[in-house]
């Protein structure tokens, strides 16, 4: 017999707060046994009435690429990013560049990165994002040398709160590409959860900066 609705609820809301990571619709129907599962419409509908009782509190339920989460609202980043000392390693713009240039122009390689910016591409940077998992290589052009092809992956849209590629801002709103550190500092994702080991290594928690962060290319005071 399905579980009364109100039950449904809350083993939903506890397990988007237990697991520190977006939840898929069928990892969230697999938490029911057989004769106690919501159908997905149903569980659409739990979703919905979660997302509206979230409306006047200081957290929201995100959908992402993965699936659902349960996240800070982003514009209460500069109360909660106090909770944590250390300061987040802020990007370089070859960094910021590199990786918007992948995101919008994508699949594209590193030499028409580099024909755009005018400079070679650090391999630091290219290496750094595919290590943050942010980016992957999805091929490779058909020409001579084969160069290796890039694209964007599903944690990199989970990163910046979005659903697909659609959800990118159009490139003429973007009139700062410094202004990207602002939400690189504190993760548009506000988890509840900390995530230490996830690629961004901010999941609501602030970046402190590891060895690797000082490679060519990703601090702004390391920039040419």
């Amino acid at each position: 017999m399905t579980l009364k609705a109100p039950m449904l609820k809350n083993v939903i809301e506890a397990a988007l707060l237990a697991a520190g990571r977006p939840l898929s619709i069928d990892e969230l129907m697999a938490l029911f046994g057989d004769d106690e599962r919501p159908d997905r419409a149903q569980l659409r509908k739990i979703l919905d009435k979660l997302q509206s009782e979230y409306d006047e509190r200081g957290i929201t339920l995100k959908e992402v690429a993965s699936g659902f989460r349960i996240q800070l609202k982003p514009e209460l980043a500069n109360w909660i990013g106090r909770l944590w000392v250390e300061k987040p390693a802020r990007y370089s713009r070859a960094m910021l560049e590199t990786l918007s240039l992948i995101a919008y122009r994508q699949p594209i390689t590193r030499g028409e990165i580099e024909a755009v910016r005018g400079v070679s591409v650090s391999p630091h940077i290219i290496r750094t994002l595919m290590e943050r998992g942010w980016i992957r290589m999805v091929g490779h052009r058909d020409v001579p040398g084969h160069p290796e092809l890039f694209g964007t992956t599903k944690e990199f849209l989970d990163y910046f709160s979005l659903k697909s590629l659609d959800d990118l801002p159009a490139l003429a709103a973007i009139k700062d590409i410094d202004s990207l550190n602002v939400e690189l500092d504190f993760d548009g994702t506000g988890q509840l959860l900390p995530d230490m080991d996830s690629p961004g290594g901010a999941q609501a928690v602030a970046d402190s900066g590891s060895p690797a962060d000082t490679e060519d290319g990703m601090l702004e005071a390391q920039d040419s």
